[in-house]
């Protein structure tokens, strides 16, 4: 099942190479490079505001600079916690110009759990938005920040904000900047926080080549739909996600395009914005689509200037694909990644056959095959199911602090993705199910761990288990099995008010089924599959 190249021989001669050869340059001299070729180009624009790649990188320097007079050095983790935004991308490549790692943060996330992804990364600096500026402070002094800068993403900037705006820190730059020497194959860029069946979120890290590699491989398999440095990328998946990150920031600056950021998906606000600037591309998962191609007069605000849509992070359904290429006349290449790669490592292509439903093929370089799930050590035949493993030059270094996770992810090369799979005779992969369990809702990860540890700690409940169900906008939502402790009680709007508290709101179960006891084998651990079982048969 790996041999790729074969596969690809299939195809129409001079459509993409597997053998590509991917530049080893940190993240900053590919922006540098984009910045030469494309100077007076837009890099950037939110809400009619509009950054060139020259003025970009003036602000790149200028945060890096003010980076370094804080005693900021090479290694030290700066945080970020913004919705999309012309900041977060300054942070971004400032960061890493000045030799730092950036920590990934979801703003949705609650005290508890930014006080552990703070801690865990050894953050010294965070950026955040400036309505989420109590949150960081009520943890800041349980963590190893130091300095604290917020973003609004009104005109004028919080005034009554005691720690630093982002635009004064820029401004009290120099212009003094020491170049840091960096190591692309071996410097860490990014951590990547993803979660895991333990229930403690895991930093994937992403080294400069690791994206860069990402990188020059999307850009290869996507090279024929791309117009480069002119293409406008709708760039409403969130950064902060690996999967806005590699494919709206990163590939559209390799590029020289330009990103249109919008801070959320908000379905007349998309449409008033594919109205007014027109995008080429539009990066995407399956909600997106749906809400789009269910609005009655969304071909009205002219959607048909989209060109190239590639979804992830949940399965497709191919009625939606179908609805929305036919009002858009757009096509859309279903995808697979996760954030220990970077993360894509499978796309339908564009340049010959898909097969909806699956998602696609390997990248340039990305080796692939499923293995037996019980030893991982026997290669499946096409078509039997197994678990996919991967092995490629997006593959992470590892996980932060965690050599035994590590250890256990990575064996030999070979990244084990924990997901079920099949491989059919062309080399096209189809997700089965999910060997850990994860719920995708709105193209969310969700850990049921996570979720399970939040409500054990409420005082009425004995047992909790989660699951997730089909939804037809989310693709999954999350169900909670719960077994009460003798006596006690508690109403649904009760449960929902403590997740609430507790939980980010894409966690908080929409269901809760109470129950006098839960399925369990005989040694006591509770049947998960069995309640899944049960409730597809149900529905």
């Amino acid at each position: 099942m790996s041999n790729v190249k074969n596969w690809l021989a299939k195809y129409p001669e001079g459509t993409v190479t597997h053998d590509i050869s991917i530049p080893e340059i940190s993240l900053p001299q590919m922006l540098q490079q984009s910045v030469v070729k494309y100077s007076e180009h837009i890099a950037t624009s939110f809400y009619g505001r509009t950054t060139s790649y020259k003025e970009l990188y003036h602000y790149v320097v200028g945060f890096a600079s003010s980076l370094q007079k804080t005693g900021f050095q090479k290694g030290d983790r700066l945080a970020i916690m913004l919705p999309n935004c012309p900041q977060y991308v300054i942070a971004y490549y400032g960061t890493l110009l000045a030799g730092g790692i950036v920590t990934q943060i979801n703003p949705m996330l609650v005290e508890r759990e930014l006080e552990y992804i703070l801690k865990d990364s050894g953050s010294t600096a965070i950026v955040s938005f400036d309505a989420l500026y109590p949150r960081v402070k009520a943890v800041q002094e349980r963590t190893h920040v130091e300095t604290v800068l917020t973003v609004s993403l009104q005109e004028e900037f919080t005034p009554d904000l005691p720690d630093l705006t982002f635009t004064h820190f820029l401004q009290s730059s120099d212009g003094n900047f020491t170049p840091i020497d960096i190591d692309p194959k071996h410097d860490v860029a990014v951590l990547q926080y993803t979660g895991g069946t333990t229930g403690r979120s895991k930093g994937a890290m992403l080294t400069h080549f690791n994206l860069m590699a990402n990188t020059s491989q999307s850009f290869e398999f996507y090279q024929k739909e791309f117009q480069v440095g002119n293409d406008k990328c709708l760039t409403v998946i969130p950064i902060f996600h690996v999967f806005g990150m590699s494919v709206c920031m990163n590939l559209t600056l390799f590029c020289g395009s330009e990103i249109v950021m919008l801070p959320r998906f908000d379905l007349q606000e998309v449409l008033e914005t594919i109205k007014r600037e027109q995008p080429t591309v539009f990066p995407g998962v399956p909600t997106m689509y749906v809400a789009i191609a269910n609005h009655p007069n969304a071909e009205s605000y002219g959607i048909d200037s989209i060109r190239v849509c590639n979804s992830g992070s949940a399965p497709m359904p191919v009625e939606v694909m179908k609805a929305f290429e036919q009002k858009t006349g757009a096509k859309i290449t279903e995808g697979y990644g996760l954030s220990e790669a970077a993360p894509v490592t499978h796309s339908n292509p564009p340049f010959s056959k898909r097969k909806p439903g699956t998602c696609g093929l390997g990248y340039p370089q990305t080796e692939y095959k499923v293995v037996d799930i019980a030893t991982g050590t026997m290669e499946c035949k096409p078509g039997e199911l197994g678990e996919l493993i991967i092995r490629g030059p997006q593959i992470m270094k590892g996980y932060w602090n965690m050599p035994e996770e590590t250890e256990n992810t990575i064996r030999d090369g070979w990244l084990l993705t924990g997901d079920i799979v099949s491989v059919d005779e062309e080399g096209y992969l189809s997700i089965v199910d999910r060997k850990k369990d994860m719920i995708i809702a709105g193209g969310f990860n969700i850990y049921p761990r996570d979720i399970e540890e939040v409500l054990y700690e409420h005082p009425v409940i004995q047992e909790a288990v989660v699951i997730g169900v089909p939804d037809e906008y989310r693709g999954e939502t999350v169900k909670a099995f719960l077994v009460f402790k003798e006596g006690k009680q508690a109403t649904e709007e009760e449960l929902l008010e403590y997740c609430r508290a507790n939980l980010s709101a894409y966690k908080v179960p929409t269901f809760f089924e109470i129950r006098d006891e839960l399925p369990k084998t005989s040694v006591g651990k509770i049947l998960r599959r069995a309640l899944r079982d049960e409730t597809v048969k149900q529905s």
